[in-house]
């Protein structure tokens, strides 16, 4: 069904059987073909062919020369630009058929950059920016940019940034935008026979910790963590090398560099934790106040945002 206020172009083909939201323009050369939903306000672009099994949202701009295949899912507000490609078969082959395509989502917001890449049964997280000729090989996380091939994670969306240097003992809350995280100088001793780094477990640490655990080896294209505690508070300190944080606490969002064994970083619960770039020597250190319990992870950005009333 098309509604009475969208626009086909007279050299589009949409099909009988598909759907078109109110107020959505399709353009010259596009094909819609049955069983296609596409929402309301959307804009597809000249020579765009998009098949039966695909969902699109509202709000939702697709430019020219792109194909969306069976099993795609485009949530509102995503961004599709030129010529950017997804699949949705793993091992193709000629007249050769899987049971069913793989389901592809791209999540609400999100902005795939022209001629990237996208392999079949992925989730683009709601936010992220797929750059332009990226071939994304792995889910992307909430608000994450990825570029690269294969694509891997340079940095997140609205994130504000927090380098290596802290005013006095601990960093104002005023300049640190996440509520509750704090970045902490630890008592650093230079001396010709070596420094010292000084860890005060009862006035540098806001709880008694239960747990220490090491993280080391990281390949400098991976991402740790990203999941939320509901009681557990973290300290982290990286012993050596260097490892970037991003913290969020559902409104703000900030990165913080640890690069200096005198730097530590309280993460209170419900604050969702990422860590990335991690320098190929890095040596990580996490203070925890409880023993491991997998039921205190919340591991989904929108049960993480759910939790704190977002």
């Amino acid at each position: 069904m098309i509604d009475e206020t969208a626009t086909i172009h007279e050299h589009a083909l949409v099909e009988p059987g598909a759907e078109i939201g109110p107020r959505t323009r399709v353009w010259a050369f596009a094909h819609v073909l049955p069983g296609a939903r596409i929402g309301s306000d959307c804009n597809i672009c000249d020579h765009v062919l998009i098949e039966g099994d695909v969902t699109v949202g509202d709000r939702v701009t697709v430019k020219s020369g792109v194909q969306l295949w069976d099993g795609l899912r485009l949530e509102d507000d995503v961004f599709v630009g030129p010529n950017a490609t997804f699949t949705n078969d793993k091992f193709p082959r000629s007249k050769v058929y899987p049971e069913c395509f793989a389901e592809t989502v791209v999540k609400h917001g999100a902005s795939i950059g022209a001629n990237a890449t996208i392999l079949p049964g992925l989730t683009i997280g709601a936010d992220a920016m797929v750059g332009a000729g990226a071939v994304v090989t792995r889910d992307v996380p909430h608000k994450a940019i990825v570029v690269g091939n294969p694509a891997r994670i340079v940095s997140y969306v609205d994130t504000a940034r927090h380098l290596d240097t802290v005013s006095g003992t601990t960093q104002t809350q005023e300049a640190n935008p996440v509520k509750g995280v704090i970045l902490k100088k630890l008592k650093h001793v230079p001396d010709l026979r070596g420094d010292l780094m000084v860890t005060d477990l009862d006035a540098d640490l806001p709880f008694v910790p239960k747990r220490v655990f090491f993280v080391h080896d990281v390949p400098s294209t991976r991402v740790r963590g990203e999941h939320a505690h509901i009681e557990c508070q973290q300290f982290l300190v990286c012993l050596k090398g260097s490892v970037s944080v991003v913290a969020d606490d559902g409104e703000h969002r900030a990165e913080y560099l640890l690069n200096r064994l005198w730097l530590g970083l309280y993460l209170p619960p419900r604050t969702w934790g990422v860590q990335y770039k991690y320098s190929a020597d890095a040596v990580l250190m996490v203070y925890a106040s409880h023993p491991y319990d997998p039921g205190d992870y919340i591991r989904d950005y929108d049960e993480f945002l759910k939790m704190v009333g977002k």
